[in-house]
């Protein structure tokens, strides 16, 4: 277990210090043991070529590439041995081209054709080349196990499946069994694997990102077999007809995403929902298992209503009806005189939320269109046998993403954006009669005096002698007078 060389791994060091966050290192494992003889000897050999434009393919820009040949490692032949090892950029086409150019299969130290160990290489990928962080470890090999020469290779594919599906590490593991005929000295073949092993969660959803932008699709038109999970995302929930309730309609949106559409008048939403469930388990046939769904919306988690206990026989393909009840969360939906409704006035209210189908004692079965595909492509091998699932795989969960949307209209808006207006029409009004000079008439000593003076004003008055005789006070509703002196002839008005 040398590995990979010390190079690669300082390398990917300094690499995946500087990468972008969305970054996803990748390593291509490409088998060059004696079984694979006819894949480099072949002068119709598409193998190379097809390596490289997957390698193209997946590997995004900024990405850590590493590219390795493995066999089996012995004292003085090391497995995997790296290639090249590089960050994706311009140049990375010429780089891997070069390093494929020069591979041929390897020998032992005495001249023997090299064994092959599956489980060394995918294991030392994830420990030394990603160095236990996450990645993508992909693994091109024409499945041919046999460590020291080891003939029982059912045996040896049965203990590198067991890596895969024990192994925590390994989120997710996708097979690609592809048609190449090659011809060579020694041997001939009918086809290869191709293995996807998603490491880690950041691994996962970057395998996620690849299947759905159908980079993979580009090079391999095969549909990927799943190996791992089985235990989630196992099946699939599309709305084939809908019977509305009054002011309620769905609809599916950008990525599977269930909406529902509320009118902000509905009291009691909730629809009748025939669905299609598709097996999205690809090459396992559900052959039975109980259903059940909930809904967890704003903080509610109720049972859905469903047509049916049980499906049976459902086959990657082909998908079956299933009728359903499901309920909207009315009391945790804003009234339309809420902030969140008026914060909302003229778009959508957006409540998220899942539905979560569980599916319990589940029974699978692998395709037989699969067993004969592999048949064909890897003759006398008993490796269908091998894709049967773990025995502790008896159930699944998948989730439906679901968004309430409720819409409010423009009339609370409106009402408040009214009374707003009428708050600053008042206060605009009282500001004015505040700033405005009033006029006011006293009578002093029989004399007429013309004052003016803003609300929040006191005034002296003062007789003909210039003494202080008394006060006018101003307010927003009149004057006043204040501090009368005793006997003074002061009086407000004419």
């Amino acid at each position: 277990m040398s590995g990979l060389l010390l190079r690669v791994l300082v390398l990917l060091a300094l690499l995946c210090g500087a990468l972008p966050a969305f970054a996803t290192p990748q390593v291509f494992l490409v088998q060059n043991s004696g079984w694979m003889e006819p894949f480099y000897a072949d002068p119709q050999s598409r193998f190379k070529p097809l390596v490289t434009e997957l390698a193209l393919a997946v590997a995004q820009p900024g990405d850590a590439l590493v590219l390795a040949a493995f066999n089996q490692s012995l004292p003085g032949a090391p497995s995997p041995k790296a290639l090249m090892s590089a960050k994706v950029g311009e140049g990375t086409r010429a780089q891997v081209t070069k390093a494929l150019a020069g591979l041929d299969t390897a020998r032992k130290p005495g001249g023997a054709l090299a064994d092959t160990d599956l489980g060394e290489a995918v294991s030392a990928a994830m420990t030394q080349a990603l160095g236990g962080k996450d990645g993508i470890v992909w693994l091109v090999t024409n499945n041919r196990n046999s460590p020291n020469n080891d003939q029982a290779t059912a045996q040896r594919n049965r203990e590198f499946y067991e890596l895969i599906h024990r192994g925590g590490a390994i989120r997710t593991a996708l097979a690609f069994p592809l048609r190449m005929q090659v011809q060579g000295e020694h041997y001939r073949a009918n086809g290869l694997m191709v293995y996807a092993f998603a490491i880690g969660p950041t691994g996962a959803q970057a395998l996620e990102r690849l299947l759905a932008s159908g980079s993979i699709a580009r090079i391999i038109t095969e549909p990927p077999a799943r190996l791992k999970p089985l235990d989630r995302n196992t099946v699939r929930l599309v709305p084939r007809k809908v019977e509305d309730a009054p002011g309620v309609s769905f609809s599916m949106g950008p990525g599977g995403v269930l909406r529902a559409d509320v009118a902000s008048g509905a009291t009691s939403p909730s629809a009748k929902i025939g669905w299609n469930i598709e097996n999205t388990m690809y090459p396992y046939t559900i052959a039975s298992a109980s259903l059940s769904a909930r809904s967890k919306l704003g903080g509610e988690d109720k049972p859905v209503t469903l047509g049916s206990a049980r499906v049976n026989a459902l086959v990657p393909g082909k998908p079956q009806p299933l009728a359903s009840t499901l309920q909207l969360p009315v009391a945790q939906l804003p009234s339309q005189w809420s902030m969140d409704a008026i914060k909302s006035a003229g778009s959508a209210y957006v409540l998220p939320g899942t539905i979560e189908v569980h599916l319990a004692d589940q029974k699978l079965n692998l395709s037989g269109a699969f067993r004969e595909r592999m048949a064909a492509l890897f003759p006398g091998d008993p490796l269908p046998d091998i894709f049967t699932p773990p025995a502790q795989v008896q159930a699944s969960t998948a989730v439906l993403p679901i968004e309430v949307r409720v819409h409010y209209g423009m009339a609370p808006l409106l009402a408040v954006g009214g009374g707003l207006l009428a708050l600053l029409a008042l206060a605009g009004a009282a500001a004015y009669a505040w700033m405005r000079p009033q006029r006011a008439y006293v009578t002093v000593e029989d004399e007429l005096r013309t004052m003016h003076a803003r609300a929040g004003a006191d005034q002296p008055i003062y007789d003909k002698a210039g003494n202080e005789v008394a006060r006018l006070k101003t307010t927003l509703f009149g004057h006043q007078l204040t501090d009368l002196r005793e006997g003074a002839q002061v009086r407000l008005g004419r």
